[in-house]
Parts: structure tokens; C-alpha cells; sequence
């Protein structure tokens, strides 16, 4: 979360709103929060029902918990890219993100000219 955090503001130029969550509940996410300078709103007290609604791995060991999971929404809420784990390895990194929108931001532009 800190690289998400890092590249914000760069993100918050381009319309890009970030979210996160976990299944800390909210004092621990609060605490992780603000000792790492996350801004960013962050869910908590993910469950096992989210998970599966989102279509997550989830692991049953060290008391549950949902595997990475991560979107790319568009406008209106499409999902332009997605990217599902089943262990810690595999997540979308805030360069490759805005990779993706500046490359679909082009063909937009490009298609609507």
C-alpha cells in the first residue's frame, strides 16, 4: 500500500480514485493507516461473504483471510483489468496501473477523434 500511497497524488491527477480493504477490524487498519501514511479510505472486517462476492481466493489458515484482489474500474464502474491471487505473489503495481489508463486514456481519445 505504501507505493499506491506514494504515487497518490500522481493517480488523483488522472481521476484516479485508490481503495483499499482488509479483514483487520477497523482499530488495527486505522493504526497500520496512519503509521504507514495512507490516506487513501480503507475498508475493514473483510469476510469470507465478501470475499466469494468478489470472486477472491480465500485462505483458512491464521484465522481467514482474502488473497490479494485487485480492479481497475472505469467510468461508471466497468472493470477494465483485474487481477486475482492465491498467494501472496501477483499484484498490479501503481506504475503498470498507470501504464494501462494512459493506454486506454489514448485509444479513447484516439477512437472519439
Amino acid at each position: 500500500m505504501a507505493a499506491w500511497q506514494k504515487d497518490q497524488k500522481a493517480l488523483a491527477e488522472m481521476g484516479v480514485a485508490i481503495v483499499g480493504a482488509s479483514v483487520e477490524p477497523k482499530e488495527v487498519v486505522q493504526e497500520m493507516a496512519t503509521k504507514s501514511g495512507v490516506s487513501f479510505p480503507m475498508a475493514y472486517g473483510v469476510t469470507r461473504e465478501d470475499a466469494d462476492g468478489l470472486g477472491s481466493w480465500w485462505s483458512d489458515d491464521r484465522g481467514g483471510y482474502i488473497q490479494p484482489t485487485e480492479f481497475l474500474l472505469g467510468r461508471g464502474g466497468t472493470v477494465l483489468g483485474a487481477m486475482y491471487a492465491s498467494g501472496p505473489v501477483g499484484r498490479i503495481s501503481p506504475d503498470e496501473a498507470v501504464h494501462f489508463i494512459e493506454s486506454r486514456e489514448r485509444r479513447r481519445l484516439a477512437d472519439s477523434g
